[in-house]
């Protein structure tokens, strides 16, 4: 007997694009509820709960709903297209000891036992939720649309977007870059799901990205973690647009295929 993984809802582009705005909504309406000053995210025990914790945890509550209901979980978290190739490592495990030397050569001594708990919570918690929304769930609908070059620009695009709104909250113009920031690492985790054929690694990789951040700035994740998010995006372009190329050649139903085959 054979199981039916198919989702109870066909994926569409508008359907991926509203859970990530309701998704959106729901994390800006606790951000504002609670007066956010993005800048001191990081500062107490207090900030990390009221601006770090308690939105994604509102978030999360709504994105799990919403995977939920259209039945994508397999989806978006198991990429069944052929995997990149294994050098394509580089790039996430480049960032991950990026990550990890951050918080071994930075600063930590402000940060107490109850700070420490909070960023590894809400750490955890960003990974799932952004990874989810936009590399799991956006993915899934994107590729009803377009091939796997789209599919790479457009759920990148929109995790830097999501970024955005940070000028509003705190960041001033310096928010802008980092909508390009986190769309060349979004870049890099990206070719994490497609390498490894689970979104639970790039989730984690996230995770841990942020955290470093939060925890420590030695400077090491600009110095290192911008390079390493240019190079992932010229390797995605080229390995989705050989993608792209190789559907066409073999045939009509292989180029439909790679756009999804969902209508």
């Amino acid at each position: 007997m054979t199981v039916d993984h198919a989702p109870r809802i066909a994926p569409r582009v508008w359907l991926g694009v509203l859970a990530y705005l309701l998704y959106l909504a729901v994390f800006c309406g606790v951000w504002i509820f609670n007066g956010i000053d993005y800048t001191h995210i990081g500062d107490s025990e207090d900030t990390l709960w009221k601006w770090y914790v308690a939105p994604l945890l509102a978030g999360a509550v709504v994105i799990v709903v919403i995977v939920s209901v259209y039945g994508w979980w397999r989806p978006s978290l198991f990429d069944e297209r052929q995997r990149m190739p294994a050098w394509v490592w580089v790039f996430p495990g480049a960032l991950a000891v990026v990550a990890i030397a951050n918080v071994l050569l930075g600063d930590t001594s402000a940060l107490t036992p109850t700070m420490w708990l909070l960023l590894t919570l809400g750490s955890l918690i960003v990974g799932f939720n952004e990874e989810l929304v936009t590399r799991g769930q956006l993915i899934v609908a994107l590729r009803s649309r377009f091939g796997e070059l789209g599919v790479w620009f457009f759920s990148t695009l929109l995790f830097g977007l999501l970024h955005l709104p940070n000028t509003l909250f705190g960041t001033g113009p310096f928010g802008v870059t980092q909508v390009f920031i986190t769309f060349v690492l979004g870049s890099a985790l990206y070719l994490l799901r497609r390498v490894s054929g689970t979104l639970i690694a790039a989730m984690l990789l996230h995770g841990l990205w942020d955290f470093s951040t939060f925890a420590a700035n030695s400077g090491l994740t600009g110095l290192f973690g911008i390079p390493i998010g240019i190079a992932a995006v010229v390797v995605a372009i080229v390995l989705t647009r050989r993608e792209g190329r190789a559907a066409t050649a073999s045939g009509p139903s292989s180029a439909e295929a790679e756009q999804g085959g969902a209508r």
